[in-house]
């Protein structure tokens, strides 16, 4: 099978058989004369990374309904998407995303670069997405590759090279199946093929429109691709966590540097993440210890946070008391609800 039969058999599938998804145009409205909103595609995509659909449908709704386009994005406080963001994770995203809605504000007009070079000159916005936007939004044969579009193609050719080492030649190879008619829909096909059929375990092969030209299932090697080298041991890392109430209720918080780990975001203080963290706490209290420790898992390493808690009407050296009734968990990080969990078990009031 030629990359043209590829390509067209791969769009007569989705013709048929795309997910629908609230950032997306159907092929068929597409088909009819509708286009898509460059800010949507491109807010999804920043969403989508390190993320799963399922997580993403609804904080996007959200951000859709309370920001409708990228200007209205850009004139928001950072407080407010940042605490909109909370529990998506990867937090270096939400400060991303603002730099990059008040750069197409203020120096493109409020509409975003057509080309990926351009949108490759904004804030948060690499190779993967800049070629996503472009080809999605605006037609450009951009080669879009992400980790389904990976796994189709190595199946495709039977690429025995492990990743990250293989990416160049997927990439070359990926492009071959990029046709200058409908490259965004050819794009969203191939996502939606290593989805839903050409899946990590257990490939749907019989079922695959690929199936006749792929050199992976005719060599039996389909469900072994792509081939990963085995990434290291993550480290374990230590720290503390300080939850304290005063006697009217109110909760200690701080924000975290804008950079780093979880940077901008508001949380409880704790110490340093290391091997062995200094206990400096940010108030004078009589703690009590969680009887467990907060546990939670970064890209690069583990986390493990002994949760000390106190009721103290104290000056804090750091932070600042927030009313009880302007606290809410739901704005924390995912870290810092599970430190909130945890010191409901030590000494202070129930949430």
């Amino acid at each position: 099978m030629r990359d043209s039969e590829r390509g067209a058999a791969l769009l007569a599938w989705y013709d048929r058989n795309a997910r629908v998804l609230p950032w997306r145009i159907s092929p068929q409205d597409r088909a009819a004369g509708q286009r898509p909103d460059p800010y949507r595609v491109w807010l999804s995509e920043v969403m989508l990374q390190q993320t799963t659909v399922a997580i993403v449908r609804s904080y996007y709704r959200r951000f859709t309904e309370r920001w409708p386009t990228v200007t209205a994005l850009a004139a928001a406080p950072d407080a407010e998407v940042m605490e909109a963001w909370a529990g998506l994770g990867y937090y270096a995203r939400a400060r991303n995303l603002l730099a990059c809605a008040r750069m197409v504000a203020a120096r493109h007009g409020g509409r975003f670069p057509e080309t990926a070079a351009a949108l490759q000159t904004l804030p948060g916005i690499g190779p993967y997405t800049a070629a996503a936007i472009s080809a999605i939004a605006h037609d450009e044969a951009a080669v879009v590759v992400d980790g389904n579009v990976e796994r189709v193609t190595a199946r495709l050719h039977d690429v025995h090279s492990p990743l990250p080492a293989a990416r160049p030649e997927l990439t070359r190879l990926a492009a071959r199946l990029t046709p200058k008619d409908r490259p965004g829909d050819l794009a969203q096909a191939m996502m939606d093929l290593g989805a839903t059929i050409c899946t990590p375990r257990n490939p749907a092969c019989t079922i695959c429109p690929l199936a006749s030209g792929c050199a992976a299932r005719e060599a039996g090697t389909a469900a072994s691709l792509p081939r990963k080298t085995p990434k290291p041991q993550k480290p374990t890392h230590h720290g503390i966590a300080w939850v304290a109430w005063r006697p009217d209720g109110a909760v200690l918080l701080e924000t975290r540097p804008p950079r780093g780990l979880l940077g901008g975001m508001p949380g409880f203080p704790t110490s340093d993440w290391s091997q062995t963290p200094h206990d400096s706490p940010p108030i004078e209290a009589d703690w009590c210890d969680a009887p467990s420790q907060v546990r939670h898992t970064f890209t690069h390493f583990h986390l493990h946070l002994l949760v000390r808690a106190a009721l103290t009407d104290a000056t804090p050296a750091r932070g600042t008391f927030t009313p009880r009734d302007s606290f809410s968990v739901t704005g924390l990080p995912t870290l810092m609800r599970k430190v909130w969990e945890a010191a409901q078990s030590a000494c202070g009031p129930q949430s």
